[in-house]
């Protein structure tokens, strides 16, 4: 029989074995234990440890496990700044941390790019929490629970103040000893409200908003920070204890769909479920509509804009069930694509989706639902959703709806099949096809109330939020926006398909406006036209516009758009004097209502890779490599010579090169800018006029 090899020793390393971890195996140990029956009965337990894969395999990974060195205690903040585990332990020395302060929570998270932090979604944090904030305050009310927010007046003070008489005072006061006995329960900010919500955040990454939550939101029962990964959980863990909200905030690692289907019975719904992954959330939403609880909040977040925006329509169609068009309203299609796809997925299970706050800011889209159910109202959700006809020539748009809500006898309403289409198969002005897109949400993207109770709470506490100023900028457009008119043109649209010069906003708005119609902003593009005037009116306008600023109608194309639209004299006499009331009041008053770039390379950061390196490094090393990589290269000889030159050859690096001078790459030191560029992706032969050596390379300089 052959013996097995002995099981080696597993211990910390040092010149002292008593230093080894009382947790860790020390398998000498057993060893030096005397009698020829321990002997043998520990050879016994070698050959079968030997011999079963599965009990070697969990010993390898027990003995991996514990030679890691987890960290034991509480987390120790000035250690972690100096890149030291919690026990006093030194991490290797390539291992850096960084720690950042946001709103009122502080973490550490590693350079590498495995949990990363992108500073510019700090507005989409802030104003989650305050969103999150109202609805608390709206869902305690109704449990006789008063929230406190830091930094808020208490306003009922202050108007018994200001409206009570100076005769009254005493009475006052005796009213108060009274009426001290009667307050409404309170809730702060860090305590655990026993009727309060229950959150989950099912993609938590370093856990920045989970914590963040329980040291700025009130009226929180708990809070389930979720990730799928081991690394993020032990980094979110960290976090928890350094800023000290273990009582209110739990780390899990779950896949976040199964936690989701884990928690649809309704006694153990979240009141507000959060996702913000990094791409599309559509794998997601199925279970995030179950698990809400009846009236809870819904927050999702979509960084996928360019299948959103119609680059990819039939992907978009795959991941949310809808077809995206390429058009200048596209962020706000994405809005309504969104909420279709979350309404659609809440029919399903008898369930619907009420809007409370829809944003396009950045390179993503955030929407905040309410879920509700009832087999009613899911049966209006069809009259909800629209098709929209655009056409490829003018951009003009038209909306078609898919189902037909009309009253009937005794106040109740009657749903059938819409008809349509709406428009012809060429299109009116222009004369150019119609591109088909959606379904989409048709309905309003806000709920102007609750808008405005998140307007007034930031306005009153600007020190809450770091882009307070913004929040308020953003919120005032969209109390300013139509509700009831989805999608919008632009300036530069409608100028540039007539070939004229641009009307200022305040001429286009004045001539609407003085025409009998409503016209708006529109969060979502600072030049948006949003109005309930159809696009003939609109055309009409432009019209009268050209006869002010006029184009050379030579040098346009008879099936040109422009000129089909310039051929038709306007119906509309438009009037472009300027109206007090075109200007709206968010512009007025200077607020910052659409955001300038932060930063350099602002967008969306790379996907967190286990072992990776440094986001930014990675980013900056691709784009260096990558730079001038589609150029086409020059056609003529010389010039192409002089640039292939500009690349160090490949084989000379290797001293394999044997073409000498005539090579068509350079065999000198690569200078900076030469390093700068890309290597060529087509190599072509060396200019030679003699024939190469036997032996020698008749190819390019490259492998």
């Amino acid at each position: 029989m052959i013996c097995p090899p002995s099981v080696p020793t597993c211990r910390r390393p040092g010149p002292n074995p008593a230093s080894v971890h009382r947790d860790q195996f020390d398998f000498r140990c057993l060893e030096r234990r005397t009698g020829g029956q321990r002997r043998a009965r520990m050879s016994r337990a070698r050959t079968v440890l030997w011999l079963s894969p599965t009990l070697r395999s969990v010993l390898s990974l027990y003995r991996a496990r514990f030679m890691e060195g987890q960290p034991q205690g509480p987390p120790n903040s000035a250690a972690m700044e100096n890149g030291t585990e919690p026990d006093g332990e030194e991490r290797p020395p390539g291992f850096q941390e960084t720690t950042i302060t946001e709103g009122a929570a502080r973490i550490v998270f590693p350079n590498a790019n495995e949990v990363f932090y992108n500073p510019v979604q700090e507005f989409n944090r802030d104003l989650t929490c305050a969103v999150i904030t109202e609805f608390a305050r709206i869902q305690l009310a109704a449990k006789g629970i008063q929230i406190k927010v830091p930094g808020e007046k208490d306003v009922q003070k202050v108007v018994v103040d200001l409206s009570e008489p100076k005769e009254d005072k005493a009475e006052l006061k005796e009213g108060a000893n009274l009426a001290l006995e009667d307050q409404p329960r309170t809730a702060a900010v860090g305590e655990i409200c026993e009727e309060g919500l229950r959150v989950l955040e099912g993609l938590a990454a370093s856990g920045l908003r989970s914590i963040r939550f329980a040291r700025e939101v009130p009226g929180l029962r708990s809070v389930v920070a979720n990730d799928a990964s081991a690394r993020a959980v032990d980094l979110m863990r960290r976090n928890v204890q350094l800023n000290e909200v273990a009582h209110l905030v739990q780390p899990s690692q779950a896949d976040a769909r199964m936690l989701m289907y884990q928690h649809q019975k309704a006694s153990e719904r979240f009141d507000v479920i959060d996702l913000d992954p990094y791409g599309s959330p559509a794998s997601f939403l199925d279970a995030a509509v179950q698990a809400v609880s009846e009236g809870g909040l819904l927050c999702v977040t979509c960084t996928d804009m360019a299948v959103l925006a119609g680059n990819s329509g039939e992907t978009c169609y795959s991941k949310y069930g809808a077809m995206a068009l390429k058009s200048r309203a596209c962020h706000e299609m994405a809005l309504r694509t969104v909420l279709h796809s979350l309404d659609l997925r809440a029919n399903c299970y008898q369930r619907f989706v009420v809007p409370l706050l829809s944003i396009s800011a950045d390179f993503y889209v955030r929407v905040f639902v309410r879920v509700f159910t009832g087999q009613a109202k899911v049966k209006a959700s069809a009259s909800k959703q629209a098709l929209v006809f655009q056409c490829v020539g003018c951009g003009a748009f038209h909306l078609q709806r898919l189902g037909k809500a009309s009253a009937a006898s005794g106040g109740r309403l009657k749903f059938s099949a819409a008809c349509g289409p709406p428009v012809a198969p060429e299109c009116e002005h222009c004369g150019q096809r119609h591109q088909l897109g959606g379904p989409m949400w048709a309905e309003p993207l806000h709920d102007l109330e609750f808008v405005g109770r998140v307007l007034e709470a930031v306005s009153a506490n600007p020190g809450r939020f770091h882009t307070a100023e913004r929040i308020r900028g953003v919120l005032s457009v969209i109390t300013e926006e139509l509700p009831d008119v989805p999608l919008y043109y632009t300036l530069d649209q409608l100028s540039s398909t007539i070939h004229c010069n641009t009307p200022s906003l305040l001429q286009l708005r004045s001539a609407l406006l003085h025409a009998g119609f409503r016209v708006s902003l529109s969060h979502a593009c600072k030049n948006a036209v949003k109005t309930d005037a159809p696009s003939s009116t609109l055309w009409d306008i432009m019209r009268c516009w050209e006869k002010e600023c006029p184009v050379k109608r030579e040098r346009l194309s008879e099936s040109s758009p422009a000129f089909r639209i310039l051929s038709v004299e306007p119906r509309l006499q438009a009037n472009f004097t300027i109206r007090d009331d075109a200007n709206p009041s968010s512009r007025q008053r200077g607020l910052k209502r659409f955001q300038a770039n932060p930063e350099a390379n602002w967008g969306p950061r790379p996907r967190a890779r286990p072992g990776g390196k440094a986001a930014g490094e990675t980013v900056e090393e691709r784009r260096r490599l990558l730079q001038n990589k589609r150029k086409e290269p020059v056609e003529d000889p010389a010039e192409r010579a002089a640039w292939l030159k500009t690349f160090p050859c490949k084989r000379f690096k290797e001293g394999t090169c044997q073409q000498g001078h005539q090579c068509c790459y350079s065999h000198s030191p690569p200078s900076p800018k030469a390093t700068a560029e890309a290597t060529p992706t087509d190599c072509p032969e060396a200019p030679s006029q003699n024939p190469a050596e036997p032996g020698a390379a008749t190819g390019p300089g490259t492998e």
